[in-house]
């Protein structure tokens, strides 16, 4: 993999009992040696820190438009935006905007562009958290400790190999023998050579083997920062892997033992999702004014009141799902149609409000980065009840968490839906339990999760239409997106990559394979 690796150990985040108390520590530890650096746990925390830092870093991934590059927020961005459900109703400054179109796939010999930029950020934290694990049997100190970073370490590695699989390689299910990613374990340096890309299956078992690790190494543990990964938060990311793998039981107890820590759901739905240290907020970032950032943030892209991206490029939910969300559903406030004028032209469309800074003249305040929420466990634990045939106890599990979304006359029930159909498309009803547990799902996790790894999961097509409120430029006219086996919606790696690295195979560029390109691992260059 060579020089795509960064080294990196940057900021240095204090250890607190509390996301919201003391302050953090920016001082940066990069000129220290790994191996000095690791050689305790005293060590080991400032190298974890400055791994977890770099969940919130922008614009170090590419050598151009970095205000779009910031992260697991900016993808879980981008993979709404490739889907149906969110709407960009303006170019605006152009962020964002060629992730709407699919317009960015021929761009994987730039540095400067999506393919780079995620393939980069992956392979940066994989590099970081590597250089951890190695110290496992070295490091000194109380075992708890050495067990609570490599904990980190391990979590944060299935994490990455997981977001690299969904955004590089095809759906699990159904793929699982196609090329998905190189599997790196060790440091690299200088003399790393390239790997060739493993299959799906190879990747996820590795993927699956380090989270139950992480999940091991964390138990009976308290978190140190909302930053960092505790047991709660490893079996959130066990959840997002078994969904992906369709492993119903792992997702099912995965979700459970992450509901069973100390956050828990809330009423409270618009308060505009800045505070890491909300009750139902699994894992997050707290940011300081010290490592605030301004334009190239999430919240910057989403808030109009802040008057920049948000506002010259609104993000909107799609008509079809704001009218499916139900009667005296307090997430209706999280949209408000509206008139909208995008570069000269009159659109209508439902702007939205979900995120907010607390404060728009301050973004270094009220702007925290959220990556996971104690929602998504109750849609999860409800989907993998549903998918295992406990029709009954999938209801309830729904019914009580949509009891925490609407009030009023007409209490929400879904007692009288069964069953697993979904249709060929997203827009396809079919009025089973499942389908409706997606619904949720859509509404609840928009902005937030990323809708196209979710399509790409369910092996469903979609389509976008005026109708929906895209603008004519979105239509994806030019796409296959209708097809579950397009190739639309994974990314090309980067030229830089593949010119170091003889192994490795392009993925095609468009809607399918060309010529000898594509997933096949018998395609795959031969290195011996």
């Amino acid at each position: 993999m060579k020089k795509i690796f960064i080294v990196l150990v940057a900021a240095v985040l204090a250890m607190t009992t509390s996301c919201k108390e003391g302050i953090l520590d920016t001082a940066p530890t990069d000129a220290v040696a790994g191996s000095t650096l690791l050689e305790d746990t005293e060590g080991g925390y400032m190298a974890l820190n400055g791994a977890i830092r770099w969940l919130w870093q922008w614009g170090v991934t590419v050598t151009g438009n970095a205000h779009q590059c910031f992260g697991p927020q900016g993808y879980a961005l981008m993979g709404d935006l490739m889907g149906e459900d969110m709407v960009m109703a303006g170019q605006g400054s152009g962020w964002f905007w060629y992730d709407y179109l699919y317009d960015v796939k021929d761009a994987y010999t730039s540095g400067a562009w999506r393919s780079y930029d995620c393939w980069n950020f992956y392979y940066t934290l994989i590099c970081q958290v590597n250089y951890i694990i190695a110290a496992a049997e070295t490091m000194e100190g109380d075992q708890a400790d050495i067990d609570y970073i490599m904990g980190n370490a391990y979590a944060l590695r299935a994490y990455s190999y997981h977001y690299l699989a969904m955004t590089f390689a095809r759906s699990y299910i159904g793929h699982e023998d196609k090329l998905c990613v190189p599997v790196l374990l060790e440091p690299t340096t200088s003399k790393t050579t390239g790997l060739p890309r493993s299959t799906n299956r190879q990747v996820y078992e590795q993927i699956v083997s380090d989270i139950d690790a992480a999940i091991t190494l964390l138990q009976g543990k308290g978190q140190k920062h909302c930053s960092h990964v505790d047991y709660y938060v490893a079996n959130g990311i066990k959840a997002r892997i078994a969904l992906t793998m369709g492993d119903w039981n792992a997702a099912y107890t995965a979700s459970s033992n992450a509901i069973s820590g100390s956050k828990a759901l809330t009423a409270d739905v618009l308060g505009g999702y800045n505070d890491a240290s909300a009750k139902d907020v699994l894992w997050g970032a707290e940011i300081i004014e010290a490592q605030g950032t301004t334009n190239p943030q999430f919240l910057a892209h989403m808030d109009i009141a802040f008057g920049g991206y948000g506002s010259t490029a609104r993000k909107c939910c799609s008509e079809w799902l704001y009218e499916r969300i139900p009667a005296g559903d307090a997430r209706k406030g999280w949209w408000n149609y509206e008139k909208l004028d995008q570069n000269g032209k009159v659109l209508e469309g439902y702007q939205q409000y979900k995120f907010r800074f607390a404060d728009p003249s301050n973004t270094y305040t009220g702007a925290d980065h959220i990556f996971m929420r104690i929602p998504e466990m109750y849609l999860t634990m409800a989907e993998a009840a549903c998918r295992l045939g406990n029709d009954t106890e999938a209801q309830g599990i729904l019914n009580e968490f949509m009891g925490f979304r609407v009030s009023g006359d007409i209490p929400y029930d879904c007692s009288s839906k069964t069953g697993t159909a979904l249709g060929a498309l997203t827009t396809d009803e079919t009025g089973s339990l499942l389908e409706e547990i997606i619904l949720q799902r859509r509404i609840e996790l928009w902005g937030e999760y990323g809708r196209v790894y979710d399509i790409k999961r369910l092996r469903q097509g979609f389509v976008r239409t005026k109708d929906m409120g895209h603008p004519v430029a979105g239509l994806l006219n030019n796409r296959d997106c209708a097809n579950p086996e397009s190739f639309d919606w994974v990314m090309t790696i980067p030229q830089k990559e593949i010119d170091a690295n003889p192994g490795i195979v392009q993925n095609p560029i468009g809607s399918a394979p060309e010529g000898n390109t594509g997933d096949d691992p018998a395609l795959a260059p031969n290195v011996e």
